[in-house]
């Protein structure tokens, strides 16, 4: 009797585990945390007398297991999601993880630019060689480069500027042999590389990669950030205001603890991202009293298409409203439109 009650007792703690640990065929996404940018960006010799704060805010997204799949559909702070909503197809850990990176440093790369241009101050872009996002499995780079090289030569060349890299690879053939050198890991290596057909792509020749030209910024003053294990382009926007913060003496947060989401482009409009509802959730929880959200535009064939879809700002709207929080929530479409109400906002 004793050794059929250790029997099930034994089954009972395997299939607990299994409930908590086996990983299902996509993801689970809940609310993450808020970060106090000051720490965070530091523009050299810059104002950080300031009374209020502005932060990021994260979502935390994780493999779903049995049980992590089964509370999602009973709470409204957890969502599952397919991993097409997460990964892009063939992408491994490792890349996935490059390419929530290189989101944010380009996320990083705007908001300086934005906030500089906003506020007078000249800033210096320099080719920066060629960023490998993505290796084809089955192509000529497969096992050879990784996702996060940066290709600086090509058979002896020297990359200078944009466009060099694809003119140098249009006029190879299948069978070339060449040598490209990347940074890797602090490290520059030698690779060498056979041109080959790229898998799915109607019989092209080339190495097999997904890459992107890379850019290096100089500012004065200098402009440091330290972010850690946090990937996306989400926090675009509030690396603006912090940044602009610091470059002006006035405190633009006028002594409220101030948070938001969205990605940066070029021109200072704040893109659309994913988990509005639940950085929402997230900003309630730390005591954040202003909360900037994406106004984004759907087309209306979008939303005819997909009559459940909403912008951002509607997400945050409508989460706000299911927590009771009293935090207001401020729509968006550029940094000009933050700027404009920190600017009407009364002193705390």
């Amino acid at each position: 009797m004793k050794m059929k009650k250790l029997g099930l007792y034994i089954v009972a703690l395997v299939f607990i585990a299994f409930l908590f640990v086996y990983p299902l065929d996509a993801y689970v996404s809940k609310p993450g945390g808020a970060y106090d940018l000051a720490p965070i960006v530091e523009v050299v010799g810059g104002d950080k007398n300031n009374l209020g704060s502005f932060s990021l805010m994260t979502i935390s997204i994780g493999k779903a297991t049995p049980i992590s799949y089964l509370m999602s559909n009973i709470s409204s702070k957890m969502k599952i999601l397919p991993i097409n909503r997460v990964r892009r197809e063939g992408e491994d850990d490792k890349e996935y993880n490059v390419r929530q990176k290189k989101l944010m440093s380009d996320s990083q790369y705007n908001a300086i630019t934005v906030a500089f241009d906003r506020v007078g101050i000249p800033v210096t872009v320099a080719y920066d060689g060629i960023f490998v996002a993505k290796v084809v499995e089955g192509g000529a780079a497969d096992g050879k480069l990784q996702a996060g090289d940066k290709i600086r030569i090509v058979e002896g060349n020297t990359l200078k500027k944009p466009g060099e890299f694809a003119e140098l690879i249009a006029g190879m053939n299948k069978g070339d042999q060449i040598t490209v050198t990347v940074d890797r890991n602090s490290k520059q290596v030698d690779v060498d590389l056979t041109l080959s057909e790229i898998p799915k792509s109607e019989g092209k020749i080339g190495l097999g990669v997904q890459f992107q030209e890379d850019r290096e910024l100089t500012t004065d003053p200098e402009v440091k950030m330290n972010t850690a294990d946090i990937g996306g382009p989400s926090a675009g926007l509030m690396f603006t205001l912090e940044i602009m913060n610091q470059l002006l003496d006035e405190d633009l947060t006028k002594g409220y603890n101030i948070a938001g989401t969205g990605e940066m482009l070029p021109d200072g409009t704040v893109g659309r991202i994913g988990g509005a509802d639940f950085k929402v959730i997230a900003a309630d929880r730390e005591g954040v009293e202003i909360f900037f959200a994406p106004d984004d535009e759907l087309p209306e064939s979008v939303r005819k298409l997909n009559p459940s879809i909403r912008t951002n700002y509607e997400e945050a709207v409508e989460m706000g409203k299911k927590i009771g929080t009293k935090m207001k929530i401020v729509p968006v479409k550029t940094v000009d439109d933050a700027l404009a109400y920190l600017k009407e906002l009364e002193e705390k």
